[in-house]
């Protein structure tokens, strides 16, 4: 058997369906030729390429995507896939036929669907390879090469792009909902400690999520949001400073008065006197609070 593997082709169908939610049909190799083509169209199945070596590019759905080592494919079922090896460098793969009711959906959790059929593996491809190449030695052991399919499903669910983005996507929600509950609690006592446990994360986490998102500390975001509508207010000169204090969360004016001062450099008198318009104070708030 091991001689055959390190020949340039080697495909067994074997007709797995025991397993109620991972189907495998068939499995083999190929080390191409430059430029060899092929064009598949299957129905009821999914066709998973693993190169090893090489690169080359699909066809599918009006776009062209070129793909190298490392890299995997899918051909989608039910849509016709025309593939090609690099003239110069012809890739050498490794293949699966597979179906099962929940395939579409495992794939999906990995990345891989009609709309987006590369996946690229970060620092884990020699993993995925191994598990493949065991899968083409040991053939013959049905439940030992499904075992690995969910192997290799798992580590693509586990290091996928897709992955990333729906925790980065969690992540700028999590910082959304935060910027939210400070513009509409800003004028009361915020501690960050009740901030991360009303959405249910770990002080330290959260602030860290904040500030890669933001580049401001809560603290800083906090104090900036304050600063900036307390500028607003003062434009108004009916509303006093002891007044527009305690409207941005402050229990004394003199504390607000010292933090107002810092921020911009004047006290809240003295920027009341020289700001000429309802509108200019937020423009220039937002200049100072990058600084």
């Amino acid at each position: 058997m091991a001689a055959k593997l390190e020949g340039c082709d080697f495909c067994k169908f074997v007709n797995y369906e025991d397993s109620d939610d991972f189907y495998l049909y068939e499995v083999g190799r190929n080390k191409c030729e430059p430029l060899y083509s092929y064009e598949h169209f299957v129905k009821n199945r999914i066709i998973l390429h693993f190169i090893l070596s090489g690169k080359g590019m699909i066809r599918l759905n009006g776009r062209q995507y070129n793909i190298g080592k490392h890299q995997v494919f899918l051909i989608p079922d039910g849509v016709r896939t025309f593939y090609q090896a690099d003239k110069d460098e012809p890739w050498e793969y490794i293949w699966f036929h597979i179906g099962g009711p929940k395939i579409p959906m495992i794939l999906k959790e990995a990345g891989l669907t009609p709309e987006h059929p590369v996946y690229t593996p970060l620092d884990h491809h020699k993993i995925i390879e191994d598990l493949a190449m065991d899968i083409l030695k040991h053939y013959k052991r049905q439940y030992y090469c499904v075992g690995n399919l969910y192997k290799i499903c798992d580590y693509m669910i586990e290091n996928s792009s897709a992955r990333e983005e729906k925790e980065q996507n969690n992540s700028l929600t999590y910082v959304r909902n935060v910027i939210n509950y400070i513009q509409l609690k800003y004028s009361e006592p915020i501690k960050i400690d009740t901030i991360a446990m009303s959405l249910g994360l770990n002080r330290s986490y959260l602030t860290r999520l904040f500030k890669e998102a933001t580049g401001y500390s809560l603290q800083e975001y906090l104090l900036t949001y304050r600063m900036k509508m307390a500028a607003r207010m003062l434009s108004d000169e009916t509303t006093s400073v002891n007044m527009i204090a305690s409207n941005v969360g402050y229990n004394d004016t003199f504390t607000f008065s010292k933090a107002f001062k810092r921020h911009f450099g004047s006290s809240p008198s003295e920027y009341r006197k020289t700001a000429s318009s309802a509108s200019s104070p937020s423009g220039t708030i937002m200049v100072e609070a990058q600084k």
